[in-house]
């Protein structure tokens, strides 16, 4: 792309730069004329666009190399390497190929479902016997392991089935021997189902949490334009609105490790897409639903080519059905387009969820016999608020995106300065709108062998691990203290009230810059730069107490507790309004109003002013303190923190960096503020690296007052401390630490707040610790 733009005329990189929604059809012509006179503007169309330059065609020759790596690993006894070749060869196999007599994929699926039952792994090899019968009902070896399965979780009634079903289509006599002495054991074991309580594994929608009928309405005011409002009182931790995606697609960086479709991590028995290698799904459910129904299977033509008992035939029939009746599956999926082409996985993103909306919105054009190609999602866009490069790149981008889809849909993607306005403004559209699809990931950290045994420490991070558009979920405005919370089950948006709102307050959510998380300035130049506003909300605009410490050095007198400030954060917190002075009340969430008296009491008076911030100087008791000083202090001890916290990757932590990493704590403790964000990250750092030799007193010691810092910054009861929480807690739970009940409690508490029953879903180590205690 960096070609292309060297390349266009400063004029008409002035025009654009110009431009406005009125003017971008002109605009939009003048590039694409343009650009469509390149010759390196219609090689890379043909690197992007054409199936014959495509790096995501499946071929049976790298299928069959795959298969043989996967042979001779399974060989061999190495079942994880083996299951990884066997998964490659499925990515690559055409869904027609032949291998010996037999399709190829059926054949990959049994193989595969081999080394799955050799790893323990009796669903998912169950799973991959049924697929392959789905392609070919009449696999005698298909049907024989997928009887081993069943004899591995109990279901003897069906592996009986399974395995006469095997022995009718046995050819061979040794074959059928073999299949003769397993229903031997099976007739010599008693006949019941004793499916394993471990096997039986709970789904999403067996959990119920169904949205309360609360109604909204969308408003619109002069300082934040449209916005949701409840028309009744909303209830702390209530579910009020679940959505599914107009449009999503996976990060680039899960493309290997998630469900293309519900975003979930993927299993061992992954499902590839049928017509190429690039989509990867958990379930065969997903991938119809990101395919199409016009790429099921069918299965009901084929010929047993052998005389089965009528109770069998019906058994073959219920096993091999491939139709998911009661689920709403679109005729063409959201994939279909992509299916062996470069595009989709070469550019942007945000440029491919923008393809995804147009071919939905011709599919639903062609439906009443419509034809224009861009949708109207009546959404905000921040097209005029963008800077020169920025349009410029959605010009580029929006012509590079259509000139692939015409190559697709032809007619219905027409190539001119109209259409492609319309994507440019989608685009804009898409990113300002669209949310990140957030899981929660659970990490273990384990301790080396020591005196007191072996200690595993639960962590828990957030992935992004999609994008998506929702219509409605669009709708809610920003506040960096959020009164509800976003979170996803698999692909559909759940919002929730974490606090009590009252009829007619707007529900605001957070777009990822919270209070607590970073300073003032650091929320205000991200939302500016990805969402082209200036935050006003409460927390922006008056002063509080997580603004005035986070980033905050100590006073220099040893028996004052207020803060000094820098000149980046004095600039911010000068434009705030002192609720103190003007009669306002105070917004500062949970904290209590004397701990803002403690920091800032100069400013906690009815004579009380911002004109009093200045750089240096205490909030409390006036004293100066010298910030060049200090902050090559802070340098300095940064520079050992760093050296330390790479060591904590290694496999031994030397004793001389955590005693450095001590004497660098204590240095910023004399410097920065107690409540300071760097001092929890420090705590929380020497935590871990005391885990990770062994020593859980001193680790629970550090990981309690890095949560004492962020408590006073987040509040009590914020998703944050949460997370952190359930590190202290596997910590106690190692210690035997009686106190470590009253941490899971408050775990469970904070997290049923913000996510109801959802949390057995979201958050299965939870109830591991609970097991554990």
């Amino acid at each position: 792309m960096e070609k292309l733009k060297s390349a266009i005329p400063q004029t008409l990189n002035l025009s654009i730069s110009q431009s406005n929604p009125h003017t971008l059809p002109t605009t939009c012509s003048a590039l694409y004329d343009f650009l469509n006179q390149l010759p390196q503007f219609h090689q890379m169309l043909e690197d992007l666009a054409h199936m014959e330059t495509s790096l995501f065609l499946k071929t049976k020759k790298s299928a069959l190399e795959f298969k043989l790596k996967g042979n001779n690993c399974f060989s061999n006894g190495d079942n994880s390497n083996a299951m990884r070749f066997y998964t490659q060869a499925l990515r690559a196999a055409p869904r027609d190929a032949d291998d010996m007599g037999k399709n190829l994929v059926a054949t990959l699926y049994v193989n595969r479902a081999a080394v799955l039952q050799k790893m323990g792994l009796a669903v998912e090899c169950l799973q991959d016997c049924n697929r392959a019968l789905a392609i070919s009902r009449s696999y005698s070896k298909a049907w024989y392991r997928r009887g081993k399965a069943n004899i591995s979780m109990g279901n003897y009634d069906d592996a009986v089935c399974d395995l006469k079903v095997a022995l009718c289509m046995e050819q061979s006599l040794s074959g059928k021997r073999q299949i003769e002495g397993e229903l031997k054991l099976i007739s010599d074991h008693d006949n019941g189902k004793n499916f394993p309580p471990d096997v039986a594994k709970y789904k999403e929608s067996d959990i119920h949490d169904q949205p309360q009928q609360i109604q909204l309405q969308c408003v619109s005011t002069e300082m934040k334009g449209r916005g949701m409002v409840p028309l009744t009182d909303v209830p702390q931790a209530t579910l009020f609105h679940t959505e599914e995606p107009y449009a999503a697609i996976v990060s680039k960086h899960c493309r290997e490790t998630h469900c293309h479709f519900c975003f979930n991590e993927l299993p061992a028995d992954i499902v590839p897409c049928p017509s190429c290698s690039l989509g990867l799904y958990c379930s065969h459910l997903c991938q119809i639903h990101a395919i199409g129904k016009h790429l099921q299977c069918n299965v009901k033509n084929q010929e047993f080519g052998v005389d089965l008992a009528s109770y069998l035939e019906k058994y073959v029939e219920s096993v091999t059905n491939t139709s998911i009746a009661g689920v709403h599956v679109e005729q063409i999926g959201e994939h279909k387009h992509e299916c062996g082409v470069n595009w989709p996985a070469a550019l942007p993103t945000e440029i491919v969820l923008a393809g995804r909306v147009i071919a939905k919105s011709i599919a639903q054009l062609r439906c009443v016999g419509e034809s224009s190609p861009i949708v109207n999602l009546e959404l905000c866009h921040n097209y005029v608020q963008l800077g020169p490069e920025g349009k410029l790149e959605l010009h580029i981008s929006s012509i590079i995106l259509l000139q692939c889809l015409h190559h697709s849909y032809g007619s219905d993607v027409p190539l001119n300065g109209e259409t492609i306005s319309h994507c440019v403004l989608l685009l804009s559209q898409i990113k300002v709108n669209s949310m990140a699809i957030v899981k929660m990931r659970s990490s273990d950290s384990v301790g080396p062998l020591s005196s007191a045994g072996n200690h595993t420490t639960n962590t828990v991070e957030q992935v992004r691990v999609g994008q998506a558009i929702y219509l409605a979920g669009s709708l809610f405005n920003h506040s960096c203290q959020p009164n509800i919370h976003t979170y996803f089950l698999s692909r559909t948006l759940c919002i929730r009230a974490i606090d009590f709102v009252v009829a007619g307050h707007p529900l605001e959510l957070s777009y990822g810059p919270q209070v607590g998380l970073w300073s003032c300035k650091e929320r205000q130049s991200s939302l500016k730069e990805q969402y082209a506003f200036v935050c006003s909300c409460t927390s922006c605009s008056r002063l509080n107490l997580s603004d005035l410490v986070i980033n905050s050095f100590r006073c220099v007198n040893s028996n004052c507790s207020g803060v000094v400030l820098d000149s980046s954060v004095v600039n911010y917190e000068k434009q705030k309004v002192n609720p103190f002075s003007c009669g306002l009340p105070l917004q500062v969430g949970k904290l209590k109003h004397d701990e803002v008296k403690r920091v800032a009491s100069l400013l906690c008076t009815e004579t009380g002013s911002a004109h009093q911030i200045e750089p240096g100087f205490c909030l409390s008791c006036g004293a100066y303190r010298n910030l060049e000083t200090s902050n090559a202090a802070i340098k300095e001890a940064e520079i050992c923190v760093r050296r330390w916290e790479d060591s904590l990757d290694s496999a031994e932590v030397p004793s001389n960096i955590v005693s450095k990493a001590l004497g660098s704590l204590d240095l910023l403790k004399s410097t920065l503020h107690p409540y300071n964000k760097k001092l929890a990250k420090v705590e929380d750092y020497l935590a871990q690296a005391f885990c990770s030799i062994g020593e859980l007193q001193r680790a629970g010691h550090y990981c309690q007052s890095s949560i004492k810092i962020l408590e006073k910054l987040y509040g009590d009861d914020n998703i944050v401390i949460g997370n952190e929480l359930v590190k202290l807690a596997s910590i106690q739970l190692c210690l035997g630490d009686p106190v470590v009940e009253q941490t899971i409690n408050r775990i469970n508490s904070i997290f049923s707040r913000h996510y109801g029953s959802h949390v057995s879903i979201l958050f299965p180590h939870l109830q591991f610790l609970k097991r554990r205690l």
